[in-house]
């Protein structure tokens, strides 16, 4: 598998490209502020086609450049339905305070929008990605986790769930902004994050990767948290 990723604009959020391999369809995620030139860099250093644009949540940081790159490329966007009034009107998620950086802008939808529903598996770009609704840093935050191959030459198979702003390395998403609530914030982490095996990797959206065990340890948000030993719906 191909995993490619940079942060983008001036909430350096991150923005992945995932492809089965060169040459192959992608799945962009996340494509933020100024995020569609280093996209369209990475699509053409690896020779990838772009089949969908996945967003983890309707934040503006995360959407920015979702319907520019979506509607250049004739791709659907995906967005879970809580989330999706953000497309058009962002400033609705951001709140007062944080609307002084859209100013006069005006936003519409991409030209083609798929709702991301909870617990569902998407085939998308040769992947089967299983979706988790997981509210609470925004009402539609969603985790992405795509059932990568087995190495050809070990059988080891790496898990990795794009977070979006769930759960930092060391971390949780804000919950101040409209539509967030911290209880249920943590909630979703631990029904949806904590059964997995601590080594499945997180790609959050914004600062470095980390692993479900290393969060289970050492982020101070989930002390409190029970640990859940119980196997989850991926068999972990």
């Amino acid at each position: 598998m191909l995993i490619a990723g940079f942060p983008a604009g001036a909430f350096q959020t991150n923005c992945y490209l995932v492809a089965e391999g060169p040459g192959s369809d992608a799945v962009i995620i996340d494509p933020g502020q100024d995020a569609a030139p280093n996209v369209r860099s990475v699509l053409d250093e690896y020779s990838l086609t772009p089949v969908a644009v996945f967003l983890t949540h309707g934040h503006l940081d995360h959407t920015w450049n979702a319907q520019e790159l979506a509607d250049e490329y004739s791709i659907p966007a995906y967005i879970h339905a809580d989330d999706r009034p953000m497309l058009t009107d962002p400033g609705m998620g951001i709140g007062s305070a944080l609307s002084s950086m859209i100013g006069d802008l005006e936003f519409v939808e991409p030209q083609k929008v798929v709702e991301f529903v909870d617990g569902e598996d998407v085939e998308v770009a040769g992947v089967r990605w299983a979706v988790d609704h997981a509210p609470g840093h925004s009402r539609g935050s969603v985790l992405l986790t795509p059932e990568l191959p087995a190495d050809p030459e070990t059988g080891e198979r790496i898990s990795v769930c794009f977070s979006g702003d769930v759960l930092f390395n060391g971390s949780i998403g804000r919950t101040d902004l409209p539509g967030g609530s911290h209880q249920q914030l943590l909630d979703s982490i631990a029904a949806k994050l904590l059964p997995r095996d601590d080594d499945q990797v997180i790609l959050p959206g914004h600062g470095p990767q980390t692993t479900i065990g290393a969060e289970r340890t050492g982020n101070p948000f989930l002390v409190d948290l029970p640990d859940v030993q119980k196997k989850g719906r991926y068999g972990l």
